[in-house]
C-alpha cells in the first residue's frame, strides 16, 4: 500500500474530508489530493507533520513508506 493510499484510506475511515486534512496542515486541497494519489510525497514542516499525525491518527513512522 502506497502512503497515499494509506492517507486515503485513513481519511475515509474518519470520515474527513480533503479540505478538513489540508486546514489542519496549513496546505491547499489540491496537495492533499496530489499526496493521496502519488503525485508528491508530502513535504512538511514538524508542525504540519505533527498535526497530519494528529487528525489522521498516525505514528511518524506510520508515514515512512
Amino acid at each position: 500500500m502506497t502512503l497515499g493510499q494509506k492517507l486515503r484510506e485513513r481519511r475515509e475511515s474518519l470520515g474527513l474530508t480533503r479540505i478538513q486534512v489540508a486546514r489542519a496542515c496549513n496546505v491547499v486541497e489540491s496537495t492533499v489530493i496530489n499526496w493521496e494519489t502519488d503525485r508528491h510525497v508530502p513535504k512538511l514542516y514538524p508542525a504540519q507533520i505533527k498535526a497530519l499525525c494528529d487528525l489522521l491518527k498516525f505514528s511518524i513512522e506510520d508515514l515512512v513508506v
